[in-house]
């Protein structure tokens, strides 16, 4: 195997795991190919991962490191990473060692079957029972909203060829979800069950709260479900207000007029005026998000890097402009 290897992983508060991720990384990718780089991607983390980053590719010329002017997100920086990928395959892996560098050739091989993706499948996770708990919430929200299936055994770790990766850096959409991104593209896929590792150090950055704004992003981004469902609950209420008048009329004209309770009108006012304000809110949600993405912003800022070729970054940027400009 001589084709170039990329990996791509997204950094933020792994100071004390760095060390062992790249010698663990170096070790592995020596046995597949001599020509390889580690893209290291910054994501201003509360810790000094950047320090680490630049000791390591002082150490090593295959670390690749990259700095974001200000927390954008880990998706975004797994954007970024890619943006500056040369490799011919790219591995997405976090930075946590939860998912292991020695599963990369067993990714490898199978892809070199004849797939262009093959995703990584978390058989056991090796996670504590609320983050099992918020994972497993996120995904059944995410697929509800989504109208897709979701399965939350597969993250972002996985290998990716380069024409799959081409295609997922020129959506250039300011909400970022590489899952649904790679998943959108197509190209040939499958998966296989790998070994996730406990994590040595630190905790998840992702708590419900983070994990339920994200699904509501990518639902606002991805999919009109929730439009469609306002759509059928108007007309579910309509036609229960039709079959309610029929019957009063019914009931009128067999038994009498009778005094209307006040309840039960103050209860109609209530609700409906309660589903049109979210019929209102889930349109305003819409609107926004398409504000958004029209001020066609960066989805990222560099602010340093190292190893970086000037040449690769001049042509990144030429690479960016062609697509959004």
């Amino acid at each position: 195997m001589q084709s170039k290897i990329t990996i791509v992983s997204p950094v933020y508060g792994a100071e004390k795991m760095l060390d062992q991720l790249v010698e663990r990384l170096k070790v592995v990718l020596d046995s597949l190919t001599n020509d390889y780089e580690i893209i290291l991607v910054d994501d201003c983390g509360p810790d000094n991962s950047w320090d680490k980053i630049q000791e390591n590719a002082r150490k090593y010329s295959f670390v690749k490191g990259i700095r974001l002017s200000r927390n954008f997100g880990q998706h975004y920086a797994i954007t970024a990473g890619l943006d500056y990928a040369q490799g011919e395959w790219i591995v997405v892996m976090d930075c946590d060692l939860q998912d292991r560098p020695e599963e990369i050739p067993n990714l490898l091989a199978k892809a070199l079957e004849g797939y262009d993706i093959v995703l990584a499948r978390r058989h056991e996770r090796r996670d504590n029972f609320f983050k099992k708990l918020f994972s497993r919430a996120f995904y059944g929200v995410l697929g509800y909203l989504t109208g897709s299936h979701q399965d939350s055994s597969i993250a972002n770790f996985g290998i990716y060829h380069r024409k799959v990766v081409e295609a997922v850096i020129k959506m250039r959409e300011s909400i970022r979800y590489f899952p649904t991104m790679i998943r959108w593209v197509g190209f040939r896929r499958t998966a296989i069950n790998v070994e996730h590792a406990e994590r040595e150090e630190g905790k998840s950055s992702y708590n419900m709260k983070k994990l339920l704004n994200l699904a509501l992003d990518i639902m606002l981004a991805y999919s009109d479900k929730p439009l469609r469902m306002t759509v059928k609950a108007g007309l579910i209420i309509s036609i229960s207000a039709l079959l309610v008048a029929f019957y009063n009329v019914i009931y009128a004209l067999v038994v009498g007029f009778a005094v209307l309770g006040y309840a039960s009108l103050m209860v109609s006012i209530w609700f409906l005026g309660g589903l049109i304000i979210l019929t209102l809110g889930i349109i305003g949600l819409y609107i926004g998000k398409t504000f958004e993405g029209v001020k066609n912003r960066p989805i990222y800022l560099v602010n340093e890097s190292v190893n970086i070729p000037s040449a690769d970054a001049i042509r990144k940027k030429q690479t960016y402009k062609t697509t959004v400009g």
